[in-house]
């Protein structure tokens, strides 16, 4: 980070977490925060992942421009994709503040947001507004008081699908009650029916992703890799928040809710590498979950990532982290004389 930068995350964090999130976006959209512009690639950097061309594999994950209110900004931070959302297809305003709670000594961040968004038709208006450039990806989810939460994603599909570039099926956020029950093998199968439908009746195919939990045991792994095959999703993301809390020290260590950030590195690579032996590697995965540097983007393409995604360790080291990774990963797979094809899975076997 540079100094402006240090400040600027210095500031933030002085401020109530929720307080400081919302003022990053605001920030960024009005165009106050400095950025790189055009994003670190390289034709070693340079991927195609589910049909779409990455610059570099470096993506910001969901969760933090839920509304899509600085796509634009985004899309110049120096990543090689980016992910917005979770839509639902009704606005609702998620679960009673406080909800977002830093765990400073950890490099973590416990969070109870519980899919709170404006809708979908307002994030669609604003997707359909963004600029040309690297792929942009909506997270998809459910409203918390419906009656048929397999039918909602198909919905915003079909509200918004057009207007982005690939679809996240998110059915292992933790806060919304009883939604990981959708990550079982015939309630995943149909909803994923549904949202396949939903996108074959768009005027383009959209890639569509499942996102899944790193608390899932080896035979809920198995479920989830024969239900992708068999649905034909293009691209799984391993994983969303856990519930777990080992090892924490953090004051607010057992706040409710899904927790990420540096904690999580070992138990989400564990279960990409897991999901890869699962998919044969014939699913294209990317792995996010506790990286916070160059050294655990690299095991995270070792241990079967496609591409990977960045969140948690923003709020600690800034936006310019996407960039400094996505040089370290250039000039190390320069000094391996290695292609990011051939270090994908490449040491899977180690997290075994």
């Amino acid at each position: 980070m540079n100094l402006i930068e240090k400040l600027g995350v210095s500031a933030l964090h002085r401020l109530p977490p929720e307080t400081a999130h919302d003022l990053s976006i605001r920030a960024l959209a009005n165009g106050l925060v400095p950025l790189p512009g055009a994003p670190v690639t390289s034709p070693r950097l340079e991927t195609v992942l589910a049909g779409l061309e990455l610059p570099n594999p470096v993506g910001l994950a969901a969760g933090y421009d839920k509304n899509a209110r600085a796509v634009a900004a985004l899309m110049r931070a120096g990543f090689g994709f980016i992910e917005l959302g979770a839509a639902t297809p009704r606005p609702q305003p998620g679960n009673p503040k406080p909800r977002l709670f830093r765990l400073s000594e950890d490099k973590a961040i416990i969070n109870r947001f519980g899919f709170n968004n404006e809708g979908a038709a307002a994030i669609a208006e604003r997707l359909s507004r963004r600029p040309k450039g690297i792929p942009v990806g909506l997270n998809i989810g459910a409203n918390k008081d419906s009656q048929d939460r397999a039918a909602d994603f198909a919905q915003v599909v079909r509200t918004a699908g057009e207007t982005a570039d690939f679809l996240t099926v998110n059915v292992s956020s933790p806060n919304t009650e009883k939604l990981r029950d959708l990550q079982g093998a015939r309630a995943l199968a149909a909803l994923l029916q549904g949202v396949m439908e939903a996108r074959d009746s768009l005027p383009d195919r959209k890639p569509v992703f499942i996102k899944i939990a790193p608390d899932l045991d080896d035979a809920g792994l198995a479920d989830i890799a024969a239900v992708a095959r068999e649905a034909r999703v293009d691209a799984i993301i391993a994983t969303n928040t856990t519930l777990g809390r080992d090892n924490l020290t953090s004051a607010a260590k057992s706040e409710t809710g899904g927790m990420s950030g540096a904690p999580l590195f070992e138990r989400a690579t564990t279960v990409l590498a897991r999901l890869h032996r699962q998919t044969d590697g014939q699913i294209p995965l990317i792995g996010v979950g506790g990286i916070s540097n160059s050294e655990q983007a690299w095991q995270k393409l070792r241990a079967g990532a496609s591409a990977i995604q960045l969140y948690s360790a923003l709020i600690y080291q800034g936006l310019s982290l996407a960039s400094r990774i996505a040089a370290d990963l250039d000039r190390r797979l320069q000094r391996e004389n290695m292609t990011l094809a051939e270090l994908t899975g490449s040491g899977s076997g180690d997290w075994l």
